[in-house]
């Protein structure tokens, strides 16, 4: 008898799965409750109903690739992929939507080949990503913490006048020295001030822990060669290199920038074309913080005593990439200001370039590493 594919389509949620799988034609369907055991018995009776290959799918979500992993790991003939949900196919004219009814279009689709797969991160990638994930949502607490203090001193005319910018050492002694007469004052800003210090602290652990991680073997060449570019320190490194988690998968920068949602939309026909903001499709996470580090292509090229000592040791190359960068997007950032560019697109579009330069030194620095193996 001649092999054929089974295609299978899950329609995942928290407490269910719904699997669509089709074979010659023909669908078969159930529902199993989303445990391990349910998911590792159901793995081995799709590949062992199968008359061939086994090829499954699920859209992603908050239930991330664990479910793919223990498909996988229960059944290693079994192929599971991630898709992307915002390039699923939608059909204008439909309006009913059900559990069956996705499991089904997604078995369809994949069939079809109409669906694009989700590079899955390694195990390691992941956790570290989520580590800088974790940073991010610390710091924005942190300054709802802070705004929170801010205001409530505002609300009680307690102004700080002993330098020009709050947040420093010296604005955190002078809090400290803040004394209220009434006992509910003191409650509250000793809470404020308690829920910061709090979070500075968390924040010192987790950038200790995310320096360990970039001196390990895993991340230390592809990190310092990313510090050698003006405004990329350790924690934009690694939320870089974890969110993107392989530059090798991109044939070109452009594929990159797209990835990142940094190329301008389109709509254009016929004659007419019309080019509008960017796509803000792909990697969030990573978009922010190249944005963040493009900022600092506002000044004059040049460098300074924190990027000189972060250059120490690195290659040659790297440096040269780096400079090239930095002359490039310093001049590129004020070209578009002088021409009446708002700031923000300047900056953005400084962002789309930046992403050129740094997949020029992964790959460079990564062939490198393999011609000497």
């Amino acid at each position: 008898m001649q092999e054929s594919i089974t295609w299978v389509g899950i329609d995942a949620h928290k407490r269910s799965l719904q699997f669509a799988v089709l074979e010659g034609g023909q669908f078969r369907e159930w529902v199993i409750a989303n445990e391990s055991k349910a998911i590792r018995r159901v793995a081995r009776k799709l590949v062992k109903q199968a008359t061939g290959e086994v090829r499954c799918c699920y859209e992603a979500g908050p239930l991330g690739y664990a479910l793919k992993r223990e498909l996988e790991a229960a059944a290693p003939e079994l192929v599971c992929e991630v898709i992307a949900p915002s390039l699923i196919p939608v059909k204008s004219g439909e309006r009913v939507k059900t559990d069956r009814r996705d499991a089904r279009k997604l078995a369809q689709y994949l069939e079809a080949g109409l669906l694009t797969e989700v590079h899955p991160p390694s195990e390691q990638d992941e956790s570290v990503r989520d580590l800088t994930r974790c940073r991010r949502a610390l710091k924005g607490d942190l300054m709802r913490a802070r705004h929170r203090l801010a205001k409530w001193l505002l609300r009680r005319s307690v102004h700080y006048t002993a330098g020009k910018k709050q947040w420093t050492g010296m604005h955190h002694k002078w809090l400290r020295t803040l004394s209220f007469e009434r006992g509910s004052d003191k409650v509250v800003f000793d809470q404020y001030l308690l829920a910061i210090e709090q979070l500075l602290e968390r924040l010192e652990h987790i950038d200790a822990e995310l320096k360990q991680l970039a001196e390990s073997e895993t991340y230390r060449a592809p990190i310092g060669w990313l510090r050698c570019f003006r405004g990329i320190d350790t924690v934009a490194a690694m939320t870089l290199l974890t969110e993107v988690h392989d530059f090798r998968r991109f044939e070109s920068p452009l594929q990159l920038m797209s990835y990142l949602g940094l190329t301008p939309s389109e709509h254009s026909s016929g004659e007419s074309k019309k080019q509008g903001s960017i796509t803000k499709t792909g990697n969030t996470y990573a978009r922010r913080m190249l944005v963040e580090v493009s900022w600092h292509y506002r000044h004059r090229a040049g460098v300074g005593a924190g990027l000189r000592a972060r250059r120490q040791g690195q290659p040659a190359w790297a440096i040269a990439i780096a400079d090239k960068a930095q002359m490039r997007l310093c001049t590129r950032y004020q070209r578009l200001v002088a021409r009446g560019k708002p700031l923000q697109k300047a900056t953005i579009a400084v962002a789309r370039e930046l992403v050129g330069f740094l997949w020029a030194v992964i790959r460079e620095g990564e062939q490198r590493q393999s011609d000497a193996n």
